[in-house]
């Protein structure tokens, strides 16, 4: 090969690449027209091409290391601008399409926490009736630790918070991952599971209302619960998504129901992810905290679950 010629016959989609990245340097890429973004890429992989071809032929190191540098730059460019809009696809999601999504599925979310309520009704009815229904539900050493030590047993997370916090977040990922799963059993794994946490929150509500606990008990719960619980109806209600398509998938086939409520259903679970996360943090190094006064742990919860319900119901402003 001709270095010399072949440099000449080359040197012009170079100089113009270096043009065209300056332009985008100075005003952005989407700055450029779309022909010129194409030309941009054309020229992208024509010059890559080059720098492979220099480095197997007798061409000088300095051109090698401009070339080099001259596809780095274009790479920076095109693919920077791809990532930067990844990052504002994300937050548009987050700040307009997850509220949209949780509002057209709220019938679903809803559902789930009413089964959660009616278990936790449920529970808080027979244990007041009947003493022996508390042991079915809730754990012997925890009925020890209120009832006869009259103490509750968040203390033992003290000292422990790092762990604590992970094992609390991943058991919450797992509880709500099969509530959303469940929907493959047209639901009826999901409803059990809303039904048999309501049933276990309500036995324990009762069991420290019975020994005079009730107040520093929700004032532990308030905090990370304002998030933790809807997370979780949102699981139920991802679930019921699934479950319907498999049930009533209405004017869709099941084929297209699955995709169309599976997408919805996928959707709430970039929303549960990054609640059970907070929530497992704040009930890891927050609610227990013995020195945070129990009144400002109520405040906090309040606080989250007014927010919550205020993002949830975000509408865009249509320009």
């Amino acid at each position: 090969m001709n270095i010399q010629r072949w440099i000449a016959r080359r040197e012009a989609n170079w100089l113009r690449l270096e043009v065209l990245l300056k332009q985008a340097e100075k005003k952005g890429l989407k700055s450029l027209p779309a022909s010129e973004i194409r030309e941009l890429a054309s020229l992208y992989r024509s010059v890559s091409a080059d720098l492979a071809r220099a480095r197997t032929q007798q061409v000088s190191n300095i051109l090698i290391q401009n070339l080099q540098l001259l596809t780095t730059h274009a790479y920076t460019q095109i693919y920077q601008g791809s990532r930067r809009q990844e990052w504002q696809a994300v937050l548009q999601f987050y700040s307009w399409g997850l509220p949209s999504i949780i509002q057209q599925t709220f019938p679903y979310i809803a559902f789930a926490a009413a089964l959660f309520l009616l278990g936790a009704l449920v529970a808080w009815w027979y244990a007041w009736q009947d003493p022996s229904f508390m042991s079915l539900i809730v754990p012997e050493s925890m009925i020890i630790k209120v009832r006869d030590e009259h103490e509750l047993w968040m203390g033992s997370i003290v000292g422990i918070e790092p762990l604590a916090s992970s094992n609390i977040m991943i058991n919450n990922l797992s509880v709500s991952f099969g509530a959303v799963a469940g929907g493959i059993t047209a639901g009826a794994y999901t409803a059990f599971l809303m039904l048999f946490n309501g049933l276990l929150i309500g036995a324990v509500g009762t069991l420290v209302g019975q020994n005079n606990l009730a107040y520093p008990f929700w004032a532990f719960v308030f905090p990370h619960g304002s998030i933790e619980l809807p997370a979780i109806f949102f699981a139920g209600g991802a679930g019921f998504l699934i479950g319907k398509a498999l049930l009533f998938p209405g004017k869709y086939r099941r084929a297209d129901a699955l995709k169309f409520y599976g997408s919805l259903a996928v959707q709430l679970v970039f929303a549960i992810v990054p609640m059970l996360i907070i929530a497992g943090t704040i009930e890891g190094f927050f609610s227990p905290n013995p020195r945070v006064p129990l009144p400002l742990k109520y405040l906090v919860g309040m606080g989250l679950f007014v927010f919550l319900v205020w993002y949830s119901n975000r509408k865009k402003k249509e320009i």
